[in-house]
């Protein structure tokens, strides 16, 4: 009797999880039915090697695989697009002045810049999820000026079609990591010290990468790890980002492997976001997680070489505070600093600031002496100037330093794709030089009725560049 009754609630627990679990899918059939229908780029990608491929490839190698597919990427668009493809906001339509194979440069593209000289050094520069190559430039060139050479990654899924990221794997990134840490040991020679730089996503693989090295034999261990806005923990919603794709398996439901399904008008980053891409990125943190453990308890993380991170407070992307308690809470005492953006306390609307903004530096900060720096890049209420405030290893004290820099009255906050981009960058910049990218995303500032710009450009009204940049890059080169 009693067991019968413990097998029926049984039963009944399976039966309501499952009309719940009916109900989410059916929702989310629901809402990806109303987005846009696929076009080429969503259900179309080149062919890009995986990890095994990757880890038997040279730096050319690389190279004549990316002409390849980018070639096979551009015959097949060209033949695949409609009438209504073919318009100037479309990245993919030979004839817009977004297409970037009529640029002077394609950034898309992996590359390699030297400096005058013999190098005395070289840097990797991994970019973020759904970018590209582009996004890091200004911080290669730093170094470039600095005499190092860089080594600026395509990661595989990128700076083709959205649906590249559909495929991909985050074992594919990091093999072509792997790579490109080949390639910079053989540019700079023998000795001389190797750097690793990651964005976003890009930060994470960077971060997974060193604890690699310092954990086994046969990769290069990097002189020191700079992270821009890493991503090193996700939002919840990450967790669940693969069940949102189940209704996909059915062809009558493809559009449910898509997160966004929007116009592609910028020419180095995708618009469109797969529920891979989340799924691919979620998994990675949760291997960067288990590696910083490991190596806490293998003792291998005071091999850890120093880690310059710099962080908006605000970022609706990445968990901030993951950086902090995940990451830094880690490192061992050897010159790691964090270096946080905070939101702008002098802005002329800082009463529509929400709590969570407000409140973001102080449950950023950790309380007590820690084995690394912490500084706050950040102003005081009524103050339009900016303020370095920093507190040293093993000291809870904060030095002042007033730095001749101005909150810009129109940045509420910087944001998680704003941190690598000076003011003046031709793309995201709010005073963009005149190199010719078909567009200046960072210098609108839109004003209309909702409905009036094409679907995605809301983007727009993001902090797209970062005032600080100056800032940031001094730091950097402080390191070389």
């Amino acid at each position: 009797m009693r067991t019968g009754t413990i097998g029926n609630w049984t039963w009944r627990v399976v039966a309501i999880v499952a009309t719940l679990l009916a109900l989410i899918l059916a929702l989310r059939v629901l809402q990806s039915e109303r987005q846009p229908d696929l076009k080429p780029w969503h259900t179309w990608a080149p062919n890009e090697a995986d990890a095994g491929e990757i880890d038997e490839l040279d730096w050319p190698g690389w190279l004549a695989r990316e002409d390849a597919l980018m070639k096979d990427l551009r015959a097949h668009l060209r033949a695949s697009l409609d009438a209504s493809d073919r318009v100037a906001a479309n990245r993919y339509f030979d004839g817009s002045p977004l297409y970037s194979a009529r640029f002077a440069h394609d950034w898309n593209r992996s590359y390699e810049l030297l400096p005058a000289g013999e190098p005395r050094g070289a840097v990797v520069l991994l970019h973020g999820l759904s970018d590209s190559p582009y996004s890091l430039r200004h911080v290669a060139q730093a170094y470039v000026s600095r005499g190092y050479a860089a080594i600026g990654l395509r990661l595989p899924g990128h700076g083709t079609v959205p649906a590249g990221l559909t495929r991909a794997h985050w074992q594919d990134w990091r093999a072509a990591t792997r790579l490109a840490m080949r390639e910079a040991r053989r540019v700079a020679g023998p000795d001389k010290p190797l750097q690793l730089v990651g964005y976003s996503n890009g930060g994470a693989l960077a971060l997974q990468y060193t604890l690699d090295s310092v954990s086994g034999p046969g990769l290069e261990v990097p002189a020191r790890v700079v992270l821009v806005s890493p991503m090193i923990g996700l939002t919840r919603f990450a967790r669940y980002a693969g069940i949102a794709g189940w209704p996909a398996l059915l062809p009558r439901f493809s559009k449910s492997a898509w997160l966004d399904i929007v116009p592609e008008f910028n020419p180095f980053k995708y618009n469109s976001f797969p529920v891979n891409a989340a799924r691919q990125s979620y998994e990675l943190t949760q291997v960067i997680d288990a590696a910083l453990r490991d190596a806490v308890a293998s003792g291998a993380i005071d091999k850890l070489p120093p880690v310059l991170a710099f962080q908006s407070v605000v970022d609706s992307t990445v968990a901030g505070e993951a950086v902090v308690g995940t990451l830094f809470a880690r490192v061992p005492r050897n010159g790691s600093e964090l270096v946080l953006f905070d939101v702008n306390r002098a802005s002329p609307f800082d009463l529509l600031l929400s709590p969570t903004a407000q409140r973001g530096l102080e449950q950023m900060l950790p309380a007590g002496a820690q084995r690394y720096r912490i500084t706050v890049i950040g102003n005081a209420p009524g103050d339009t100037v900016v303020s370095e405030n920093s507190r040293l290893p093993g000291s809870t004290a904060t030095t002042t330093r007033r730095l001749d820099l101005p909150y810009p009255a129109s940045f509420f906050s910087l944001s998680h794709v704003a941190l690598p981009f000076p003011t003046s960058d031709s793309l995201y910049g709010t005073e963009p030089d005149d190199e010719d990218y078909g567009v200046h995303l960072g210098a609108q500032a839109p004003r209309a009725e909702r409905g009036t710009l094409i679907n995605g450009a809301d983007t727009l009204v993001r902090a797209s560049c970062n005032p600080f940049f100056g800032y940031m890059r001094q730091r950097i080169e402080a390191g070389l």
